[in-house]
């Protein structure tokens, strides 16, 4: 039975409280990710070419080190989720003022290294908030018995790009400085209107916070989880190998994409100077980037994940290939879109076939595989950005991102034509 189906049995009580703690999971992604982690992407131009009030200029590869910063607190955030014993209502709210504090602290300081302890903590927070607000969000729906409603949460983090994105191009004129503290009085506003949904902890147990772990992101597949779960069941002998391959081919997207994620609009600014265009691409991403997180949804639990892993790769590829042989409106546009469309399916199709494999013990291997993308963003801009010093142009680093994207496609349609469980690997831990 369809998740959506059960919600035609709801009072208007229950839709209406599933409806507001939703959109209330929504705006918390939104705040922690469109804003805690991922506004420094379209303020990164304004921070390379001087700022306002003082703010020193930073070069491109320190532009990289901040993001990879980021994306280290990011990846330490999401594996010790399970050592955190703290109820997912409070976590939330804690996360939503760190996330307001951390912002305006961007903006108010001018050390480099400041920065970087504000991005790597950045990074954590919004791992930690995505977590445990997952957590509250879909336990409270399945309450509700109002699954359906749970891919509204996760277009979040689409919602505040796509926000972010059009401030900074209406308004980037007023400087870095200036942006990063409008961003964070706008966290706080938002911050505030959903205070009071997570005013009542519906998780007080704090083996909640350890399912949640190995990933951030394992809740987006929440809406399938019924159906998935006669996909896997718990007796299934462990595949040792098909996890190891998960592991390592899962951490390709996560280098793949971030190289364009992080300098998109340097890269599209220098391609064409003078347009209005650049500053439009970013919220192309966060557009694509919500509708595919409906989409994913929708696809057929039954369908190969590893197979439906390769073309998002391949998509993404394609998407990144384009705006180096395209390099106009029309090519940054149709590649920022093929990038966004696949993200959030990427993780989606990811946790399903590590579900796939452990059940209901999946969530060590969703860990590692967590992990494994981590290490991919952190590398991508540290390795992106010295090639881009050295040879004045993106080009090489974007080529060996997409190149790795369609490597990492060829070794899951390989590994999809093996039987599951063929070969034998080292024990990767995640039994």
């Amino acid at each position: 039975m369809n998740d959506l189906a059960s919600s035609t049995h709801e009072t208007p009580a229950e839709r209406h409280a599933a409806r507001r703690a939703a959109l209330a999971c929504m705006v918390t992604l939104a705040v922690v990710l469109g804003i805690g982690r991922f506004a420094f992407t379209p303020l990164l131009p304004l921070m390379l070419h001087g700022s306002t009030f003082g703010q020193p200029q930073i070069d491109i590869q320190h532009g990289g080190w901040l993001a990879s910063f980021n994306y280290a607190g990011y990846f330490v955030g999401a594996v010790t989720c399970a050592a955190l014993r703290v109820e997912p209502a409070r976590m939330v709210r804690a996360g939503l003022v760190a996330t307001v504090l951390l912002t305006l602290a961007m903006g108010v300081t001018s050390q480099f290294w400041v920065w970087a302890v504000v991005r790597f903590a950045a990074g954590a927070v919004s791992a930690w908030t995505f977590v445990f607000a997952s957590q509250w969000g879909l336990r409270r729906l399945a309450g509700l018995g109002a699954h359906g409603w749970s891919g509204v949460i996760y277009t979040g983090p689409g919602v505040g790009i796509v926000g972010t994105g059009l401030l900074v191009s209406a308004a980037g004129g007023y400087g870095a400085t200036v942006g990063w503290i409008g961003f964070g009085l706008i966290a706080a506003v938002f911050s505030i209107m959903v205070w009071s949904v997570f005013g009542t902890v519906t998780d007080p147990t704090p083996a909640g916070a350890a399912r949640a772990t190995g990933g951030s992101t394992t809740a987006v597949h929440a809406s399938q989880r019924s159906s998935t779960s006669q996909l896997s069941p718990t007796n299934r002998p462990p595949h040792r190998a098909d996890a190891f391959w998960l592991i390592l081919l899962y951490g390709v997207p996560g280098f793949g994409y971030i190289i364009t994620a992080t300098f998109l609009p340097v890269i599209a600014r220098h391609a064409l100077p003078g347009s209005s265009w650049p500053d439009l691409f970013w919220p192309m991403f966060g557009a694509a980037l919500i509708v595919g997180a409906l989409l994913a949804a929708r696809l057929p639990v039954h369908w190969d994940n590893r197979t439906l892993l390769a073309g998002c790769y391949a998509l993404q590829a394609a998407g990144i290939a384009l705006g180096i042989v395209w390099p106009t409106a029309g090519g940054f546009s149709l590649g920022s879109i093929l990038i966004g469309l696949p993200f959030t399916a990427i993780t989606l199709f990811a946790m399903r076939e590590a579900r796939l494999l452990r059940g209901d013990k999946a969530a060590g291997l969703m860990g590692y595989a967590t992990a494994a993308y981590g290490v991919g963003q952190i590398v991508g801009p540290l390795v992106a950005a010295p090639i881009a010093e050295h040879t004045g142009s993106f080009s090489p680093a974007l080529w060996l991102a997409a190149g790795a994207l369609l490597l990492g496609a060829a070794g899951l349609v390989i590994v999809a034509r093996m039987p599951r469980g063929r070969g034998r690997m080292p024990d990767c831990g995640c039994n």
